[in-house]
């Protein structure tokens, strides 16, 4: 090998060594700060920043008061992103989310006022309370980022990004999120009572007021898009691509279940993996990033067969059996 060539090579290492110094200081700058708000949580904020990084839309499913909300909240005053929120109610109108035409009498023509979804991070609060038709408004900004009002398209702005909460033991007044906006949502995650010790920490740190209103952003916008950038750039060894699609067709084929994975899945899939290996300090993928992150992927979107429900089987389960049956890849990642 040529002496530039290997200076090269040495060059490209210390770049991506640095570019991933980076991705990790800033990912650890964000956690530590809605840290500050919700204790003992570190795997459901985790999961919030790997969503935001995937470039995908993050459902946050659990009882009322663990902090879903206030979640949500932490994590977009932790980044300096323009912050929209949509409080869902069975009256909301799509109008209410994407915006409207008004007639502008200065000038006799229709002036666009954009809504509360034109903005860099949009939390959706208990997005199963409004109707399916306002519901719908919302496919088209998280599958293409742009929504189409009158004829006329327009743009979301980049990075965008949906958090969207629900309670799910609610039925009364909740309209249950169709599988083609469930499968919308990048992953699904519940962030669960807390441990003592974090109960305690929570009476101090909130019990004299809001912590939310007093942390201040750590990181922008620009800084997010260079951690997608440096994401995106994290190699896939062939044979991890081919344990992905062996996985999602072990989805489709599982007898307990009536719907497996869509190949938005697996993009969504390989994408999260990507960021999960950034955030682990890897320039590449591994079997362990698949699995650490089917649950959260999967979860919401696969569907049990009537015969699976009546027996009491659940998709967690279903998961974990595809997990032991597809065997992992066995490759030389060097």
């Amino acid at each position: 090998m040529a002496t530039s060539d290997i200076d090269s090579s040495e060059t490209d290492t210390r770049e991506l060594d640095a570019r991933a110094a980076a991705f990790a200081e800033t990912a650890a700058a964000v956690i530590a700060n809605v840290e500050q708000v919700i204790q003992g949580k570190r795997r459901a904020i985790e999961l919030v920043l790997l969503a935001i990084v995937a470039e995908g839309h993050l459902l946050v499913e659990d009882v009322p008061g663990v902090g879903k909300t206030s979640l949500a909240k932490a994590v977009a005053r932790s980044i300096d992103l323009p912050f929209g929120r949509v409080q869902f109610t069975p009256d909301l109108l799509p109008s209410d989310v994407v915006g409207l035409s008004v007639w502008n009498r200065s000038d006799s023509s229709f002036e666009f006022r954009p809504g509360p979804i034109f903005n860099g991070i949009v939390l959706g609060d208990e997005i199963n309370r409004a109707s399916p038709k306002t519901q719908s408004a919302l496919l088209e900004a998280m599958a293409e980022e742009q929504v189409t009002v009158d004829g006329v398209t327009y743009r979301l702005p980049h990075p965008f990004m949906v958090i969207a909460t629900q309670n799910p033991i609610e039925y009364e007044g909740t309209y249950p999120l169709p599988e083609s906006q469930l499968d919308r949502f990048l992953m699904r995650i519940s962030v669960g009572y807390p441990t003592a010790e974090a109960e305690l920490a929570i009476l101090d740190a909130h019990g004299s007021g809001s912590v939310i209103d007093r942390i201040e952003p750590v990181t922008s916008g620009d800084r997010i898009l260079d951690m997608v950038h440096f994401a995106r750039s994290v190699r896939v060894h062939p044979e991890i691509s081919r344990y992905l699609v062996d996985l999602a067709s072990a989805t489709r084929q599982h007898p307990a279940l009536a719907l497996g994975m869509s190949p938005r899945a697996t993009l969504g899939w390989l994408r999260a993996a990507r960021a999960l290996a950034a955030l682990n300090g890897r320039g590449f993928v591994l079997p362990d990033d698949l699995k650490v992150l089917a649950h959260p992927v999967l979860g919401h979107r696969l569907m049990l067969t009537p015969e699976a429900q009546l027996q009491g089987r659940s998709t967690d389960e279903a998961v974990d059996e595809i997990l032991r049956s597809v065997p992992s890849p066995s490759w030389d990642r060097r």
